[in-house]
Formats: C-alpha cells, structure tokens, sequence
C-alpha cells in the first residue's frame, strides 16, 4: 500500500512470516525516486509591488532530477504543489511549473498579501528559500484646508494638507506658485497605513493676492504624476494711490494728462479729483474719464496742487500732484525734485482736502515743474543777501580806518598847565599864557 506524508511519498512493503506461531512483520521502507543532491538549492528573489498591481513569484532550480516545488504562504498555507493547486483564491494563478521553475502570480494585491513567502523542494532532506513580497500603499489625493476667503491683509492663517492610505509614509511639499517652501510634516500610523500632515503657517499681506499654494505628495508608488492639490489665495486689502503724468515740463497751450493708479481689493472704483481742496473748475478743459484727468489746453489758471483719492471698505488713499504752467517760449531749468509718491492708506476715516492743502510742509508729490518758480524766488533772495553783506563789510572797513586815524593821547586845558600849579585855576592861565610850553597837537579827518 502507498501512505503520503506532506513532503515525501513512501512505499511500504509488509511481507508475513509465522515462525513458532510467531508473526514477525518486516516494514521496509523506501523512497521512490528521491534522492537528494548536494547541488541542489531554491533560488528566488524578493518582490515589491504595488497595492492592486499584480505580483509575480519565482522558485527556480537548477540541475533538478524531478523533484517537485512548492510555493507556501506567511501563514505556511501551500499554495501550488507543483502545478497542483492547493488553496482556493481566485487571485492566485499559475504561471510556469516545470522541474526547474515554479511560478505564481498574486492579482489584485492588497496589503493583507505582504510577508515572507517559501519555496520548498522536497529533497532529502528539504530544503526552502524564502522572498520577501512588499506591497506599497499609494496615498490618497491631499486635501488643503485652513483657507478663508476672503483674507484680509495681515492676518494670520494655518494651511494645512493630509494624505491617507500610504506605506510607507508619504513626503509632503508646498509650493508657493513654482517656487518650494518649507512646512510642518506630521506622521500617524493608522493600521498598516500613514496619514501624513503638513502645515503651512502665513501672515497675509497685498502680496498673497492671487498666489497659488500648491501641495504635493511624493512617494514611491507614484511613478508617475505625483497627486496635488492647490488653493488660489484672494486677499482684500486697502488701496494705495500714485499720480503719473504725461509732460514734465508742462507749457501753455500744451495736451496734458494725469493718472490716478491705485491698487486694491475690492477695486476703488471711481476715484475722486479735487483742485486745492475743491472740486475742479473748468470742466470744458478738464475732462476726468475713469482714472484719468485731461487737460486739453493748459494755461497759468491751471496751476495748483490736483489730489487723486481712492477708497474701498478697507480703507482711503491719496496722492497729490502739483502742476505749475510754463510760458511757451520758456526753457525750464532741470529739476532734481523726486517723483511723486503715494500717501499711505487710511484705514480709519477719510483725509479732510482741505486740511491735506493747508498744510505748507506736504511737499509729496509735487512735479518737478513746480521748481521753476521757486528757482526764480531763490535767485532774488540770494541777489538781495549778497547786497547785504556787500555793504555790512564796507562799514567795518569804514569803521576800522576811522579808529585808527584817531588813536592817541589829548589834553584838556587843566592838564597842559598843571606843571607847578597848585590848583585848577592856577592851571588854567599857565596853560593859556604858557606859549612856550610843548603842546600836545590834535588831527581832524
């Protein structure tokens, strides 16, 4: 009879002898057609593939002498003894069995699949090698939360992204537009899987407008397109005002236009201009379109400071310009005077036009024209003080030679007949009747 033990077949042979009503039962064993080799040795290789893909497992030998392979689950389950197949799961197929090659395909992978797989062959005595099949988990599209829209200048907002369902953990990296920046990454464990977090901590200014912050996942069960995921950020912020013109040395007669450019969210849609302080005066001549204010034949009734002013619910802003008309046939002097520049934003009431022309020390955003007329101011006030020190110096030059024509020592009628006199009077008549006497000579100019 044939009896089969897991890894090898034995045939027992019973033969039955009575002697002296003795029953003496001989059992000889044999093994058929196993013999085992020293050179004989599982090869196999271990495997990675990703979850859902389709794994192949291959248990090579070489120089067999026909001697069977088997391939055995982690939980020692066999799965095909040679191209017999030993347990029922539809995912696991046969791909090659001969004597030296036995290979088997896993479809549709799932994590649960991962672990230590073993081949045997059935020597004597039996020898294994075991593959490794790791599965990857791919991770899940990120999401992007934290995002208010919309956000206002200077607060402060916590992007943050998560992934699920990755093995082993996935790397998170944001982008602002194309260019990297760094966040905070965070690592759970959730099963067999990670979920991955990554934070990203900004302080919004006029800048963010627009800006798109992309997060990405990189792993390596994406050998293709990494997953993403991008938020666009829309700031509202108060508007800021400059005032650009088309001449720079305006003359009479000449076509002139000023710009209002303001920038802000929501837009300040329609800007307000004024004329020193009031509204404008000639509206044949000053035509305003939009942002623009035209002029469309300058002359000296133009001159004054023209102020832009721009608001939205977040704020005012203004600018002023202040336009001085030339002669026609006057050559202005060149002007080193700074562009003009915006006044910063008011987030709280609006600027009084009045009390912005009144006062004398605004010098912003004035044109360089304006220079011409104080460069004339300038020219008599250094002619008048030149005159000034022209005849200070002369005086004391005056002054000088006068004191020194009249430096010397004079005497009264007392002290020239003093000589010998007792008294004041006696001195007197010396003085008067001593003709003889060295007097003392004064000099007139």
């Amino acid at each position: 009879m044939m009896l089969f033990w897991p890894h090898t077949y034995i045939i027992l042979n019973i033969d039955v002898w009575k002697v002296s009503e003795i029953v003496w039962i001989t059992v000889t064993a044999q093994r058929s057609k196993v013999r085992g080799s020293l050179g004989q040795q599982p090869l196999v290789q271990n495997v990675t593939v990703t979850e859902g893909e389709t794994a192949n497992m291959t248990c090579r030998v070489d120089h067999n002498d026909q001697t069977s392979l088997q391939w055995s689950n982690p939980a020692q389950q066999t799965l095909f003894f040679g191209d017999k197949k030993a347990l029922r799961d539809h995912r696991i197929e046969l791909v090659r069995a001969s004597w030296s090659e036995l290979t088997i395909s896993i479809n549709e992978v799932t994590l649960a699949d991962e672990g230590m797989y073993t081949c045997s062959l059935f020597t004597m005595p039996v020898k294994t090698a075991k593959a490794y099949l790791t599965v990857l988990g791919v991770p899940e599209k990120p999401e992007i939360d934290g995002l208010t829209k919309p956000a206002l200048e200077g607060d402060e907002i916590t992007l943050t992204c998560m992934t699920h369902g990755s093995k082993p953990a996935a790397d998170l990296r944001w982008f602002r537009n194309e260019k990297e920046i760094k966040g905070a990454k965070e690592v759970n464990a959730s099963g067999r899987t990670f979920t991955v977090t990554s934070s990203l901590q900004l302080l919004v200014d006029r800048n963010d407008d627009g800006v798109a912050y992309t997060c990405k996942v990189d792993h390596v069960a994406l050998t293709q397109t990494p997953q993403q995921a991008t938020e666009v950020l829309e700031v509202h912020y108060a508007p800021r005002v400059v005032i650009t013109h088309s001449l720079t040395f305006p003359q009479e007669g000449q076509y002139m236009k000023l710009e209002c450019v303001s920038q802000g969210n929501p837009s300040p849609d329609p800007v307000l201009w004024t004329k020193d302080g009031g509204d404008l005066p000639d509206l044949d001549r000053m035509i305003v379109e939009g942002r623009e204010l035209t002029f469309t034949a300058l002359n000296k009734t133009d001159n004054g400071t023209y102020r832009c002013e721009a608001s939205n619910h977040l704020g005012t802003s203004s600018a002023e310009y202040v336009l001085y008309v030339y002669d026609a046939l006057t050559t202005p002097p060149p002007s080193t005077t700074p562009p003009p520049r915006p006044t910063p934003p008011d987030n709280t009431d609006p600027i009084d036009p009045h009390l912005a022309s009144s006062d004398p020390t605004n010098t912003s955003h004035r044109d360089p024209n304006a220079m011409g007329q104080h460069g004339t101011d300038h020219a008599l006030i250094g002619g008048v003080v030149a005159v000034v020190v022209f005849v200070t110096l002369c005086l004391i030059i005056v002054l000088g030679r006068y004191l020194a024509r009249h430096k010397g020592t004079y005497l009264t009628n007392e002290a020239k007949g003093a000589d010998d006199a007792p008294d004041a009077d006696t001195a007197i008549i010396n003085a008067e009747g001593n003709t003889h006497a060295e007097e003392k000579k004064e000099y007139f100019i």
